[in-house]
């Protein structure tokens, strides 16, 4: 198409533009949400709540298989591509 189609879906341009944005911030959000350090981090942090009596037994329980879940997910995917890609 060219020319001709860049500039028929040259009005397009602005929404073009906010679906990368958007791809960008979901990425860098996957990037973060899936990185080991930051899992660990919320490992710590929920022991320090069961120790403090926050949070019951079994809502530690919960949630840490949902961390160690998280944790294996971002570590299968570093190890299969030497780094984490949101796809």
């Amino acid at each position: 198409m060219g020319l001709l189609g860049e500039v028929f879906l040259l009005p397009f341009a602005p929404v073009r533009g906010s679906a990368w944005v958007m791809r960008q911030v979901l990425q860098e959000a996957e990037r973060i949400y899936y990185d080991p350090a930051t899992i660990r981090t919320e490992l710590a942090r929920l022991e320090e709540r069961l120790e403090a009596g926050e949070i019951s037994e079994e809502e530690f329980d919960r949630q840490e298989d949902e961390l160690l879940d998280r944790l294996e997910t971002a570590t299968r995917a570093s190890a299969g591509t030497g780094e984490w890609t949101a796809q």
